[in-house]
């Protein structure tokens, strides 16, 4: 079994390489929170793998409730990895990831991070790329994809592969600490009306349903992740996030007619 989390499709696509290449099955968080059976076993000899973006250097919100309110039932021999993508770096997300994964008494076998495109735009220093950077990083992750699915496939143990940053421990737990308690919210969220076009778009790819009609509304529930797809596929770029992103680029995984 894979579990994944993605807003912009970065983590998609890298889990989909995964299950297509180690006949895993592939399952989304989201997806699963909805049905709310968060009860798994796991028999023989599947791997048990957890994909997410990085955000604000710590694993989402979302990734961290859905672990802590499932149960899985895994054999001793059971293989553990995690992968995560990120814009530069990751801190010390995996290892917020698996002090979360031994409460439950597993271990991640294998770590890897990712880097992509990046998709957070809401500070002043956090830009899109250029589409050059991002073809080059989608080729490089395409590369090393093929070695992490050699290693999950080999089952190899011990394994950390991440790219943390200068300063991991600032990353996650000062400034990322306080970019998840305080900024993780749909308050800033706002829609052009005269330009939008009423597609319903925003709606349909939010992850966690807290955007319903058009012009949208966000339901201010608690549940946003601040993933940022829908300000990202907006076709007409009639959502924003604050005054910062007026400024700002879009980008989803497909939007340069990259291959799923």
């Amino acid at each position: 079994m894979i579990f994944y989390f993605s807003g912009t499709g970065n983590t998609q696509w890298a889990a989909r390489q995964l299950a297509e290449a180690t006949g895993e099955e592939l399952l989304s968080i989201p997806d699963e929170l909805r049905k709310g059976q968060l009860d798994y076993r796991l028999e023989g000899d599947e791997r048990l793998g957890f994909c997410f973006p990085t955000h604000g250097w710590q694993p989402p919100r979302i990734v961290r409730e859905f672990i802590r309110r499932s149960t899985f039932n895994v054999q001793r021999s059971t293989y553990c990895f995690a992968l995560t993508t990120c814009g530069d770096n990751m801190g010390e997300a995996m290892t917020i990831l698996n002090k979360e994964l031994q409460r439950k008494g597993l271990h991640a076998d294998a770590l890897f991070s990712v880097i992509m495109p990046e998709t957070y735009v809401c500070l002043p220093f956090m830009v899109t790329d250029t589409e050059e950077r991002e073809h080059q990083k989608i080729d490089q992750a395409r590369r090393q994809l093929e070695h992490i699915v050699q290693v999950i496939q080999n089952r190899q143990r011990g394994i950390a592969e991440l790219e943390k940053g200068a300063t991991p421990r600032l990353y996650s737990y000062v400034i990322g600490g306080y970019f998840n308690r305080r900024m993780i919210t749909d308050r800033k969220f706002t829609v052009d009306a005269d330009v939008c076009i009423r597609c319903g778009r925003c709606a349909k790819v939010c992850p966690v349903d807290n955007i319903e009609g058009t012009p949208p509304t966000w339901l201010h529930n608690g549940r946003c992740t601040s993933c940022l797809a829908c300000y990202h596929y907006c076709p007409v770029h009639a959502i924003n996030n604050g005054p910062i992103t007026r400024q700002r680029g879009q980008y989803y995984f497909n939007r340069r007619g990259d291959q799923k």
